[in-house]
């Protein structure tokens, strides 16, 4: 290993050291007293990753002969990682304190499942994206199980873990075919075996692969596992779920398809076309019977993968800075949405049934407004922030010659707004009934608010976010 090597892989390493001083540290020290203290070190760490990498010179490269590889668009991916995994881990923590349920090990779990996703997004080769894709999962099947006197929760981690080991079997599978057929598990060396084009074997391996990916960010038909777990993880591992491994997934999603089969677009694009349409119609359509908030957001992120494929499908540098563009502000609006679920409450105990929310209004009327963005944003009511990043894959998708996908993203998000909408008239036109109670910690306050404003004021210059996404875009595609 040669300095240059470890100087790429560095905010991995230095994440791991972090990750194994942290389990000692809580191990031998008062344990559970300690977990708020190493959780907010672990965010402190995870923000100053993220600018680390943001503001890293350099053209990167690869490392290993190949296995990593550091260019614009895994520094992307990975500062939307970092923040997300940090605004989540401090908004949760009340709730967590509250419900007994913090435990030491629980940052240091988030930890290793964030290096996980960091590997993911700069794999270069099978083994490397494996390796990635397994610590990540390895990781997240304790933290769905983490409140072990629930049932629910020990339910939706059992679930999580034994679909999750069917979605390795097809990516191995996969990964196995790939290699029978291409000799090699490097990325740059699948890309020039199809200079002649792709034995039947190296397609169905491009297959086998896109259906472990599709089952990590929950698209349709391999979303089984997502209402269930959403609904029985503690509310802070279910705000984690859907924001930083869904970029990790759709990331390394975006990797193996450019970096490894660039060559045949065409196949592999109609793929992710029916993979978009189906998770756009059924996140759509079962959402509108949810009366539960958590799974209402279980099949919200089914179909806002849906969008973010239509941009991945489009197989043009141009969707992938929309699908970068689109995920970045799924990923915020999900942050502040969760921030207020969080803070649901009735005698104590958190509630999640949507009927609660009855004229909220009337007795919270800024945090009714704040979530009243939210929800306009996630439909992708104009003039927010999520219209935008909708139209933005919906332009990559026409500009591609997908006029009927952009067109079946158009229809299935009008059906859509239709839930998003129902809570907001549950907010200010529903029924006088007994109310939820909204307890909000100072950090809950701050991100619910905070992100309302981003989602009106972003649109005037997306804070910097187009260029960074082209830029890593570019890097991808070129």
């Amino acid at each position: 290993m040669t300095s240059a090597d470890f100087s790429l892989v560095l905010p991995e390493v230095v994440l791991a050291l972090y990750a194994m001083a942290a389990l000692m540290f809580g191990v031998y020290g008062s344990k559970d007293k300690l977990a708020p203290v190493i959780s907010w070190a672990t965010a402190g760490l995870f923000v100053a990753m993220a600018l680390w990498i943001g503001m890293g010179s350099g053209e990167g490269g690869a490392a290993f002969g190949g296995l990593f590889v550091d260019d614009s668009f895994a520094r992307f991916a990975k500062v939307t990682i970092l923040l997300s995994a940090a605004a989540v881990l401090v908004m949760g923590l009340d709730y967590m304190q509250r419900g007994d349920m913090l435990r030491f090990e629980y940052p240091v779990l988030v930890t290793l499942a964030v290096i996980g996703m960091m590997i993911m997004v700069s794999a270069g080769d099978l083994m490397t994206l494996y390796l990635g894709l397994e610590l990540q999962s390895l990781a997240l099947y304790v933290v769905a199980a983490i409140r072990r006197d629930s049932v629910k929760s020990t339910e939706a981690g059992l679930k999580y873990f034994v679909l999750g080991a069917l979605s390795s079997g097809l990516l191995l599978y996969g990964a196995s075919l790939t290699y029978g057929f291409a000799g090699t598990t490097q990325f740059a060396g699948i890309l020039s075996t199809l200079d002649h084009g792709a034995p039947l074997g190296l397609l169905f391996g491009l297959v086998f692969l896109l259906s472990g990916l599709a089952f990590k960010i929950s698209a349709a038909p391999f979303h089984m596992w997502t209402p269930d777990v959403y609904e029985g993880a503690p509310t802070p591992v279910t705000a984690f779920f859907a924001t930083a491994p869904k970029v990790a997934a759709m990331a390394l999603m975006a990797r193996v398809t450019h970096d490894a089969f660039g060559g045949i677009i065409s196949d592999w694009s109609q793929v992710l076309a029916a993979l978009a349409v189906i998770s756009m119609f059924l996140g759509a359509v079962a959402a509108i019977g949810q009366r539960d908030i958590k799974r209402l957001m279980a099949y919200s992120s089914i179909a806002h993968m849906g969008y973010a494929l239509v941009g991945l499908a489009s197989g043009t540098a141009e969707g992938v800075q929309a699908m970068l563009v689109y995920m970045a502000i799924y990923v915020t609006m999900n942050i502040g949405t969760f921030a207020f679920i969080l803070s649901m409450e009735r005698d104590g105990r958190p509630v999640s049934d949507i009927s609660a929310l009855n004229m909220l209004s009337k007795r919270e009327p800024l945090k009714a407004l704040a979530v009243l963005v939210l929800m306009f944003s996630l439909a992708g009511v104009p003039p927010m922030l999520g219209f935008f990043g909708k139209l933005y894959v919906l332009r990559a998708a026409v500009d591609a010659g997908m006029t009927w996908l952009a067109v079946a993203g158009a229809v299935a998000s009008v059906i859509g707004a239709f839930y998003y909408l129902r809570i907001v008239f549950y907010m200010y036109f529903g029924k006088e009934t007994e109310g939820v109670e909204i307890r909000m910690a100072p950090v809950q306050w701050t991100l619910l608010v905070g992100v309302a404003l981003v989602m009106v004021v972003g649109i005037a210059n997306f804070f910097g976010i187009e260029p960074a996404a082209a830029a890593a875009a570019l890097s991808l595609v070129n």
